[in-house]
């Protein structure tokens, strides 16, 4: 059964469409965190990032800039955040690979962040595993 974003962008659920190629689509959020809150997803599903081909992933990051831009420009605003969840646990709320485009017109509209930082342990052995893992 299809997912609701691949039901928008086969047009069974309207959007308010702001890009589309062959492998990326893009629309505003129905619950924006601020005007102009947008979503960046590739045509088709993926649940996480890293399942993602590298052909799509290009894409993607080849128009994300640009959208990123227009909805500065149409939203007035000069900052923003691209955010983008893998996992119900790390608050991904639909199981497709989505980026959100977020402005920060305010403190009161946008993404609100905690960041709970704290030293680095082992981050040699950790760079290692990471850098093991990618070959």
């Amino acid at each position: 059964m299809a997912g609701i974003f691949e039901k928008i962008v086969a047009g069974d659920i309207p959007s308010h469409k702001v890009y589309e190629d062959d492998l990326v689509y893009a629309f505003l959020d129905i619950n924006p965190l601020a005007p102009g809150h947008t979503l960046v997803i590739p045509k088709k599903c993926y649940e996480f990032l890293h399942e993602v081909p590298e052909e799509t992933s290009a894409a993607i990051g080849r128009v994300l800039p640009r959208i990123a831009k227009a909805v500065m420009q149409a939203s007035g605003t000069a900052e923003y955040n691209i955010l983008q969840n893998n996992g119900s646990g790390a608050h991904q709320a639909v199981p497709h690979v989505h980026f959100h485009i977020i402005p920060k017109p305010s403190p009161e509209q946008g993404l609100k962040v905690g960041w709970p930082a704290g030293p680095a342990k082992d981050a040699e052995a950790m760079r290692d595993k990471i850098v093991a893992a990618l070959g």
